[in-house]
This record gives structure tokens, sequence and C-alpha cells, in this order.
């Protein structure tokens, strides 16, 4: 007989994607069931989890009666209606008021959407993941949009008509970390999956109908498989088409195993203008699919990369060879003013008080072209 958890209080996990700022995050499982990812620290040192289902609705309540004191409050501004607020608030406690404060950003946000957190909920029984995707839209019915990460060798090994029934009661999208299509890099980097899961998973999802949002991460492979990486990778997608795939230029903390790769000589470490060229590579090689290619994360260094194929294919790719045909120096003037959060477009170049401005930085920081990539990767770690 299993023995009862005590429900400890709201729970908010670590991370969501960028497109999930505006959500409602629900917890139902803790950390990373892998977790052996040689890019990614961010579970390292945790120990994985699946919270009680009872425990997520209790969250999900918790979140309602914190959404209706609030709007009751907000529907006067009386004096009674602040004191209830104020008595509700005192006896929150601390967990109680991280529902709060989620409460609160997500009424401003409009209440649409809801990501499930951590890392691979889908390894959840089917049957629970339905019961709280149920509760969720009976107990906030104007929802539009539930969202989750998964793993592709979670999704690869699921019965079809459990992915329908989740589908069914009302998760909208996957966001599934392929980071890679090459087998090579995959082991490499210890992703704990091959390209042919990637490629069963993603159909399996698309099949479903609901939304995937597949990632792709130039410099994975470092300069030793950086063609073969973004060859690969294109084809991979091609297969799924899937709706988003989303780019997320590799950063390599010194906490992560992949660092200590780079270290030990087991990858050479990409540069910004290598992993511009990888993009090229990859961007050319999506073929005969209509996906929207996303370019939402802030260590993505050309944002034009956007687009939906195949009509916005020659753009992006255009975007990528006006960079690249640069010279050392205006390259090296956008990579700062981007990483700088001072250039966010590559005509910004162009731009003579930006110029001006970034120039004053280089100079007063003794940048130049024997330490740029240092410079930059200082830079990069600042958002991670």
């Amino acid at each position: 007989m299993t023995k009862n958890i005590e429900y400890t209080g709201f729970e908010v996990g670590p991370i969501r994607p960028p497109s999930e700022a505006e959500s409602l995050l629900i917890r139902v499982s803790r950390n990373c069931p892998w977790n052996k990812c040689r890019f990614c620290g961010l579970y390292k040192g945790t120990s994985f989890s699946i919270r009680p289902k009872e425990h997520i609705l209790k969250d999900i309540d918790l979140v309602k009666q914190c959404v209706d004191m609030i709007k009751d409050y907000k529907s006067s501004m009386a004096d009674d209606k602040k004191k209830n607020l104020d008595e509700f608030t005192d006896n929150l406690g601390e967990s109680g008021m991280w529902a709060y404060q989620s409460a609160i950003m997500w009424i401003r946000s409009g209440m649409k959407s809801v990501f499930i957190q951590d890392a691979n909920s889908m390894v959840i029984k089917a049957d629970d993941m339905v019961d709280i995707l149920n509760y969720l839209r009976e107990v906030f019915p104007n929802i539009e949009r539930i969202t989750t990460y998964a793993r592709s060798h979670t999704i690869a090994r699921m019965d079809e008509n459990d992915l329908k029934r989740i589908a069914d009661a009302g998760l909208n999208r996957i966001h599934i970390g392929m980071e890679s299509g090459c087998d090579k890099v995959l082991q490499l980097v210890e992703k704990g999956v091959v390209k042919e899961q990637h490629i069963v998973a993603g159909q399996k999802v698309m099949k479903s109908g609901i939304d995937l949002s597949e990632y792709y991460m130039p410099g994975l492979g470092g300069l030793e498989y950086l063609e073969e990486n973004a060859i690969e990778s294109a084809d991979a997608l091609n297969q799924i088409n899937p709706d988003f795939i989303r780019i997320r230029t590799l950063a390599v903390p010194k906490k992560t195993l992949l660092h200590e790769d780079y270290e030990n000589g087991v990858f050479k470490r990409t540069t910004d203008v290598d992993m511009v060229r990888e993009l090229l590579i990859f961007i050319k090689n999506l073929d005969g699919i209509n996906s929207t290619v996303k370019s939402d994360h802030i260590l993505n260094l050309i944002t034009e990369v956007e687009g939906k194929l195949p009509e916005d294919k020659e753009k992006m790719v255009s975007a990528l060879e006006k960079f690249l045909s640069l010279g050392e120096e205006d390259q090296m003037i956008y990579r700062i003013g981007r990483r700088m959060g001072i250039m966010n477009k590559l005509f910004h170049v162009e731009n003579e008080s930006k110029r001006i401005r970034i120039k004053e930085i280089i100079e007063k920081n003794n940048i130049n072209l024997g330490n740029i990539d240092a410079v930059t990767d200082s830079l990069i770690k600042q958002f991670i």
C-alpha cells in the first residue's frame, strides 16, 4: 500500500519556454527523469519525482481561490473587500504566496494559457494527465492553450490512443528538445535518444492533433560535426514537419559536462560566426515542409531567422548570408551590440549612433578580433 505523501503547498518549477511567458505554471513533475544531457546543467544534483495528482489539483484550487479573491476586490475596491483580501493573503503562507503572485501575473496576461512543468511531464500516467487537463479546463473554462515539455524517447514509447486521449482532454502543444538530429552528436552529448526516435515521436504528436514545437541547437556538435549536425537535423525535421521549429543557440556554462568536453578536446567549440554558418546550412536544407521557424530566444544572434516555410526561406537565408558577408569589424560590432541589447536587427549595424556607442564600448573594454569570442561567451552567460 502506497504511503500518503503530505501536501506541502503550491510549487513552481525553474523553467518554461519563452513563448510561455504569460502562462500559469502548474508543476506536475519535479526536475528531469533523464538528467544526463551534457549541455544542460539545470537539473544536475536534483532527483526526479512525480507529484501526486491530488496535490496538483490542490494547486489548481489554490490558484482559483487567489484569482477569485483578487477579482472580487478589484470589482469594487471597497474597504471590506480589501480587508478580506488582506486576511486571505495573511493566511497563505510562503508557498501560498507563490500561488497568489502567479494568479496576479496570470490575471494581467488575460488567463489564456497554462504551461505544465517540469522537463518531461508526459512521463506521468495518461489517465492522470487526462484528469489534470480536464480539471484545469473545468476550473478555468476560458483557457485557450495548455502546453508542456516532453522527451522524444517518452513520446515514441507512448500508446497512440493515450496521446489522442490527452489531446482530446485539452493539451494543445508539446515542446520537444530535439536539439540535434545527428546520431553522432546525440550520442556524444548523451541525449538519450536517436534520430529515428525523434522522427517517430514527432510524427506521433503531429498525428494526434497536438501542436508540436521542435528545438534545434546550432553549435551542439562543435566544429567537428557542424555541417553534419545541420544536415541531419534538417532531415529529421523534414520528416516530422512540426508546427514550429525553434532556434536555441548553444551556450555552455562551466557547470555543464559539455564544458568539460571542450576542456578535454572532445569538441572544438564553435563561435557566433560558426553557428551562423551552421544555421545557414540548416535553413537551406529544410525542404518540403510548412513549419514556422521561430527565433524567440535572447541567445540567438540573427533575429531575422523567422518566418513560414517555404515562403520565407529565402528571407532567412539572405539574413544569414548578409551577416557572413560583413567584414570582421562589422561582425564584431553587431555581435557586441546584440549581446548587450543595443542592436537586435542586422540593419542596426548601419545605424551611426548605435555604431558609435558600440565602438566606444569596444575601445573602453579593449575588445578586439583576438578576444571577441571570449567576450561574447561571457556576455551570453549572463542570460543563462
